[in-house]
């Protein structure tokens, strides 16, 4: 039995080449968003921890008083955390943005990959079908020649 040869499997190749790289751009967008998320909880463990400090200077039960040069810095440092997570807050949507438009990529090159994938199935179960046609023929007419040979010698 021969072979089955899909001729279109360098276009099937071709087209899980560009369903894995666009796997690799979601996965590497993935490790962004992982990353910006984390300096984003970082940050704002931070603002609370500025912000407590914060009180704790401004707090009444103290028994010396509040050093105001201190609390102004706190509050610029708290300020400042603020602002960078603002900043984080704004790069994590727009890698959101750009996360959801790779996924939607992939998506379409896996639609693309398994239309080829699905021709090739069809394909090969018609060869299958016809290599089966084939050798039926062939054995029936074996078997008619070998009837004809043996009624010749009898």
């Amino acid at each position: 039995m021969p072979a089955f040869k899909f001729r279109l499997q360098p276009l099937l190749d071709q087209r899980l080449h560009a369903e894995r790289q666009k796997q690799l751009a979601v996965a590497e967008l993935e490790r962004q968003r992982l990353d910006l998320e984390k300096m984003v909880t970082d940050r704002q463990a931070q603002i609370r921890s500025h912000k407590d400090d914060l009180r704790n200077l401004l707090a009444p039960a103290r028994e010396q008083p509040a050093d105001f040069r201190t609390v102004r810095l706190q509050a610029n440092a708290s300020l400042h955390a603020q602002l960078h997570t603002q900043r984080l807050a704004l790069q994590l949507a727009g890698l959101y943005h750009r996360l959801e438009h790779a996924r939607n990529e992939l998506r379409a090159a896996a639609t693309r990959r398994r239309a080829v994938e699905l021709l090739k199935q069809r394909r090969y179960e018609a060869w299958k079908q016809h290599e089966k046609r084939r050798e039926t023929s062939e054995l029936d007419e074996i078997a008619t020649l070998r009837h004809q040979r043996l009624a010749a010698e009898t």
